[in-house]
């Protein structure tokens, strides 16, 4: 007995010898000739964390889409391959000898082979599938017009937002209301299934000249999502109010409505209605009266529901506070008469030769 004492004195001697200066001695010994420690190693809680590994989120240009080229091997045999594209309704179209609709939308290649498989599984002892996309030129592109230098066609075939568009279609011109509207199409991208947390909500942030300003408005109907943005909140470089622009994207920088200046002016012009402006400033923005011009016979033509308002104004009178200086609605038409021209009586015919409306065929441009 006494010698077993000494032999486990002995131990505990050598073990408090290597320990570090502080380290408890209290290891521990459950039995002689045993030693653990009483806490888990920290080591070996880092190793189980870091073997958790999460699943990775798939990219959503890697699934497939519409337009996408899809080859179908069934390997050791040719009578069951197949090569096509996806049907509207999201299958793949003559799959030979599948009484299934075999759906792959928006599904990655491994579970669309899978699902062939266990179609194939029916009739055939344990099939191997292996699926394809050999083509993803001809996904929908996206298109930007409006109040831009040049509208485009876009072929997307890397990640690219709003901003970057803008500017290679020349930037915003001063004929720019303010805002930015995006139409997307449910289904012409699969970027639109982990954009669920837009979905019929606004999205808000302070604003030091208001308490809350809404800087992007998502607002969605039967097959599409509209997406409106504030101009100078993205010029702000806000990050929520410069999205990533998805395969058949329709952007549109809307234009404000306009009024127009004609007549006795030194440059009759189409001004844009961005803000309030009244007959005497647009005048001044037209370059001013001509030497000829009547200032007292200043004729508005304004459209309304029941025809064509004709206002009088008097830009004397209005320059020495006589009488109001009307504010303009869109599309009214200020006529400038000159003292040897006839008055007008009939309102004027305005034909508009801007073309950047994004009818007919835009230029196109590939982003890789």
């Amino acid at each position: 007995m006494t010698n077993a004492r000494k032999v486990l004195s002995f131990g505990i001697v050598i073990v408090s010898l290597v320990l570090p200066p502080g380290a408890s001695t209290q290891t521990v010994v459950k039995e002689a000739g045993k030693t653990e420690s009483s806490q888990p190693s920290r080591r070996v809680k880092d190793e189980q964390s870091s073997s958790e590994i999460k699943p990775k989120q798939k990219d959503p240009d890697e699934l497939i889409h519409f337009g996408d080229l899809v080859d179908v091997d069934v390997l050791g045999s040719v009578e069951y391959d197949w090569r096509g594209k996806v049907t509207p309704e999201g299958f793949l179209a003559g799959l030979p000898f599948t009484g299934d609709q075999i759906s792959a939308i928006c599904e990655d290649e491994t579970s669309v082979a899978n699902r062939i498989a266990a179609s194939y599984g029916k009739f055939l002892n344990n099939p191997k599938v292996v699926v394809t996309i050999l083509d993803r030129s001809d996904r929908a592109v996206s298109r930007i017009f409006g109040a831009i230098e040049r509208p485009y066609r876009f072929k997307i075939r890397r990640e690219v937002f709003l901003n970057e568009l803008i500017i290679l279609a020349g930037g915003i011109t001063e004929r720019a209301s303010g805002e930015i509207q995006i139409l997307r199409q449910t289904g012409l991208s699969c970027a639109t299934m982990f954009e669920a947390k837009l979905r019929e909500k606004q999205i808000t942030v302070a604003n030091e000249n208001e308490s809350e300003g809404k800087f992007l408005n998502v607002s969605n109907s039967a097959g599409s999502t509209t997406i409106n943005i504030t101009i100078s909140h993205l010029l702000s470089g806000i990050k929520e109010a410069n999205p990533r622009i998805n395969y058949g994207d329709l952007i549109t920088v809307r234009e404000a409505e306009p009024v127009y200046v004609i007549g006795a002016v030194e440059r009759p012009a189409k001004i844009a209605l961005r803000s309030e402006i009244t007959v005497s400033r647009a005048i001044s923005s037209s370059g001013g009266l001509t030497k000829g011009a009547d200032a007292k016979d200043i004729t508005i033509f304004r459209k309304g529901a029941g025809g064509t308002e004709i206002i009088k104004a008097n830009l004397t009178e209005i320059a020495a506070g006589k009488t109001e200086d009307l504010l303009l609605k869109p599309l009214d038409i200020v006529e400038v008469a000159g003292r040897r021209n006839a008055r007008s009586t009939n309102p004027p015919v305005i034909q508009d030769d801007d073309q950047n409306n994004g009818a007919g065929e835009l230029p196109l441009r590939i982003i890789d």
